[in-house]
């Protein structure tokens, strides 16, 4: 069964359950994921087609800011692959020689998401600097938000967030719940979100696309199922998921 695992920035030894390669009952074998917020939905189906492809296998899965993620893997976080948002997170991995080479397996892009009514009437980029509408964006430093920093410098607009989050699902809640009028965040997860949100594409985000690497990690106490792992996600049937969900081949 595909695990997610929640960790904290403070406590790091284990991921729950054992290590990451932990043997459990009958030999199984665990292979630990950490992944951007937006391959959510995309890895926990990965993670399935993976385990059934492998009897006995256990995926567990980490996702979050890919900041963070990248953080929690210098700080000694027990992993065996790294999948994250922009390639600037992933160079503070390799950097540390944490990592093998990477590969960019997708792209994303931002849209505006609105809740399903757009009570605000937002309907392009410009009306996000409307200080009436009240927006959510990432934190400048998770992937998210530098593609926002960056598609709104293009457009040659200020916009104030009344909040700023730390990773895209979380600002992609604050449109769910109503308590901003607008949000960037990828098209990928207005798609996930279903009719709960609308999104509005916009041509700066052609500016401002994100790449996604993804690697084994150097140390990787499971790296045969690692790199197995890795392989499923760039394969045909890998990309086509991915691809279903909203993402892009480079």
């Amino acid at each position: 069964m595909v695990l997610p695992v929640a960790l904290a920035l403070a406590g790091l030894p284990g991921c729950g359950g054992g290590g990451p390669a932990a043997s459990a009952g009958g030999g199984s074998k665990e292979v630990t994921v950490f992944a951007a917020a937006s391959l959510t939905e995309t890895f926990t189906t990965l993670g399935r087609t993976f385990e059934a492809a492998h009897p006995g296998t256990t995926v567990r899965l980490n996702f979050g800011s890919s900041a963070t993620l990248a953080q929690q893997i210098v700080q000694g976080a027990p992993a065996d692959v790294f999948a994250s948002a922009s390639p600037a997170t992933m160079k503070t991995v390799t950097d540390a020689a944490l990592a093998g080479s990477p590969t960019t397996f997708v792209r994303n892009k931002l849209q505006i998401a609105v809740p399903a009514g757009n009570p605000a009437k937002v309907g392009e980029l410009k009306d996000l600097a409307d200080p009436q509408v009240k927006v959510a964006l990432c934190a400048e430093q998770v992937p998210c938000g530098a593609a926002a920093v960056k598609a709104l410098g293009a457009a040659g607009l200020q916009v104030t967030p009344v909040t700023l989050e730390q990773d895209v699902k979380a600002t992609l809640t604050k449109v769910e719940l109503g308590e901003v009028d607008a949000a960037l965040v990828y098209r990928t997860d207005v798609m996930a979100a279903g009719d709960d949100v609308r999104g509005i594409a916009f041509p700066e985000a052609d500016q401002a696309a994100n790449d996604y690497p993804i690697a084994v990690l150097a140390q990787a106490p499971a790296g045969d199922l690692a790199r197995r792992f890795v392989d499923l996600v760039v394969s045909r049937q890998g990309r086509d998921t991915l691809t279903e969900a909203g993402f892009e081949v480079p």
